[in-house]
């Protein structure tokens, strides 16, 4: 991502998060606690949603430089807050396996370069007794008006939007890598354009082997 797609993503999202992004993460994060890890924590967004607790350890993980420098600078200017940040990608994330106790993502599948590795991967750190929560933008209903629009756009959206896909199937791609969705909703993400809209979030657990 470049430095100024960077400066102004949060004004860009500042509607949208107000709207009901804010809302979403608090209600999903609310009751983490131990070794957390969030991936793709860009500026910060949910910095100020998770719970203050003593037992809760916070990770960061934001690969592009330019995120990572604001999200750093968010961190320095909330004395409240600690967590370590870390420049790792969902597709090589940096700790040993079943290290964490839960593992977050918002609006990272739709632009990692191979979901299914990066899923994996987000298995390996988890702890068999974790959890895995999600928030993110995926296809709409196969045969709609929104998913035709999808895949006619896609192709120019991932050039202008840093490898941001307008269709994948992410909620498949979750219970492909292994996983047990335990609960998921289903809601249109608002002050957004429609290609958009359709989002998925939700909690993961991993399945038995």
């Amino acid at each position: 991502m470049s430095f100024f797609m960077a400066l102004f993503y949060d004004k860009v999202m500042q509607h949208t998060e107000e709207a009901c992004l804010i809302e979403w993460r608090r209600i999903l994060l609310e009751n983490v606690d131990g070794k957390v890890l969030e991936i793709g924590a860009g500026t910060g967004a949910s910095l100020e949603l998770y719970p203050q607790k003593t037992s809760l350890t916070l990770y960061l993980s934001e690969p592009d430089q330019h995120m990572r420098m604001q999200l750093e600078q968010k961190l320095h200017s909330q004395s409240s807050i600690e967590a370590t940040v870390l420049s790792c990608s969902t597709d090589h994330i940096e700790a040993e396996d079943d290290f964490f106790d839960y593992v977050f993502v918002s609006l990272v599948c739709c632009s990692v370069k191979d979901v299914a590795a990066s899923l994996q991967e987000i298995k390996r750190v988890l702890k068999p007794t974790g959890r895995f929560i999600f928030l993110e933008h995926v296809a709409a209903e196969p045969g709609s008006s929104c998913y035709h629009w999808q895949r006619r756009l896609n192709f120019i959206w991932r050039r202008v939007a840093d490898n941001c896909h307008l269709n994948r199937t992410t909620e498949q791609s979750i219970i492909d890598a292994g996983f047990v969705i335990e609960e998921i909703k289903y809601e249109k993400m608002c002050k957004m354009i429609a290609v958009v809209q359709p989002t998925i979030r939700g909690i993961a657990s991993i399945a038995p082997e």
